[in-house]
């Protein structure tokens, strides 16, 4: 068997206070219902985290209008560090999560009702969806995206994690990770030079080269019709600021989006595929890790530029809590995926205000 890709399951992002960051992440991402929340010591992580464990509190929240979810990453053993430099659109990493919405019109009006940072106005590029972009209290960049595929309808504004905007050094080298390895074979739009729409982004009067990706594709698995479609976009730029890592100097869990992860199957030919093409895993948890709530194996490769691309392959994952059901993942057959019902049970530990 081949390995198999569901979606974008999460994206990291590092926060000081972990609960105030979710709280805020459920009123206007919608993010409402948590996987798991576990403390505990991060001790595979060496290679990011200056070679030590660290102690950290963690939260995994889902919203099940569809689209992928936050793991909500606080250290609880040192203060997380901010980047040293303003960090600009194009700098070697991950700039901006995308948040998908079936309406961006009505979603820009909601935020500007109330007190939420919109960087621009609500604008296309090319031919593709509305769109806008939006800043958490945190510094974090948004890009609401309009999308068409949805899991179930909650009447929120919104829905999950659809993608990310990730800076490179050269689109063609990133393709061979992001094209080839995890399927984004699909180009929307390739446009080169400055983009007035961009607004109060940082860094939009820089020249640059931007790549939007889609998979052609259907994904499946267990989970794929709630993480649904998602899209990424590259961006190098092609003079103005010089552009730096945004992790430099920093580790895994300091604020800001730590990686993006992927839901997979077969993690073992996955290895071996990315090894082959020049991307092997730095971390591996092997056999399993146990999150108590939540169980299975991850790792981590770096594309060209140093930004960490997660993959989880989950093992055991809870549906009601309350009732002890959890879902043994490992004796399904990894294309099929679960009843739509089963995976709606989820929403029922729904966190309301």
């Amino acid at each position: 068997m081949s390995y198999i890709i569901s979606g974008i399951q999460q994206m990291g992002v590092g926060v000081k206070d972990a609960d105030e960051a979710w709280k805020w992440y459920r009123k206007y991402f919608g993010t409402d219902v948590p996987v798991f929340t576990e403390k505990a010591e991060a001790g595979l992580m060496l290679p990011y985290t200056g070679g030590q464990p660290r102690n950290r509190y963690a939260i995994l929240a889902m919203n099940m209008q569809g689209g992928g979810g936050f793991e909500i990453w606080q250290y609880t053993c040192r203060e997380p560090q901010p980047s040293t430099f303003d960090i600009q659109l194009g700098d070697y990493g991950i700039f901006a999560a995308k948040i998908k919405t079936p309406d961006a019109r009505k979603t820009y009006d909601y935020y500007q009702a109330n007190g939420v940072k919109c960087l621009s106005g609500v604008h296309r590029v090319g031919q593709g969806p509305l769109n806008f972009f939006a800043q958490d209290p945190y510094g974090n960049v948004f890009q609401i995206v309009e999308a068409t595929d949805w899991f179930q309808n909650r009447k929120q504004l919104t829905g999950g994690i659809y993608g990310a905007i990730i800076g490179v050094s050269d689109i063609d080298a990133a393709l061979k990770l992001y094209r080839d390895v995890l399927g984004y074979d699909e180009v929307i739009s390739d446009e080169e030079g400055v983009f007035s729409s961009l607004g109060q982004v940082p860094g939009q009067k820089n020249p640059m080269r931007r790549v939007l990706l889609r998979h052609k594709a259907e994904r499946a698995g267990a989970f794929a019709p709630l993480f649904g479609r998602s899209e990424l976009e590259l961006v190098q730029l092609k003079g103005g600021h010089e552009p730096r890592k945004i992790y430099d100097e920093r580790l895994w869990g300091d604020l800001g989006f730590i990686h993006l992860c992927f839901d997979v199957r077969n993690m073992e030919e996955l290895k071996t595929q990315c090894a082959k093409a020049g991307f092997p895993f730095t971390v591996d948890s092997s056999n399993s890790f146990d999150m108590g709530e939540a169980a299975g194996r991850f790792s981590y490769v770096e594309d060209p530029d140093g930004t960490l691309i997660e993959f989880v392959e989950t093992h055991k994952v809870p549906v009601m809590k309350k009732l002890g059901w959890y879902l043994n993942l490992k004796k399904r057959k990894p294309t099929k995926p679960l009843p739509r019902w089963v995976i709606k049970a989820m929403g029922l530990s729904r966190v309301t205000e």
